[in-house]
């Protein structure tokens, strides 16, 4: 499943993929997302606030890249500041990345295979 998710294929087929775009963060374009798989035809939002759940899954994505960079730079740092600077520009930075792997880890966790 963690291999499905990585690639961003469809939880129904695995063969369609969820984003047409995986976006830019120095152009500022989020991740565009499919509304249907083009493969299967599986509907991703499948009621309205679907995605709502899936704000849950990025703040957990955040907070344990977050404590990964503590522990990584608390040893080198020599200030408070520092630490979080580069705890900011790691939110800046893996920001669209988060967006597009919560949506579908939170699609892979509520989508019944068995349609």
């Amino acid at each position: 499943m963690i291999r499905k998710i990585s690639k961003g294929k469809c939880p129904i087929c695995d063969t369609g993929d969820v984003f047409e775009s995986d976006g830019n963060i120095l152009l500022l374009k989020s991740p565009k997302m499919n509304t249907t798989c083009d493969h299967c035809g599986h509907k991703y939002e499948t009621e309205p606030g679907f995605f709502f759940g899936a704000m849950f899954v990025s703040y957990a994505l955040i907070v344990a890249e977050l404590i990964v960079v503590f522990f990584l730079i608390n040893p080198f740092s020599p200030s408070t500041e520092m630490i979080l600077v580069a705890m900011f520009v790691v939110i800046l930075v893996t920001s669209f990345t988060n967006f597009k792997y919560s949506r579908l880890i939170w699609m892979y966790m509520l989508t019944d295979k068995k349609k």
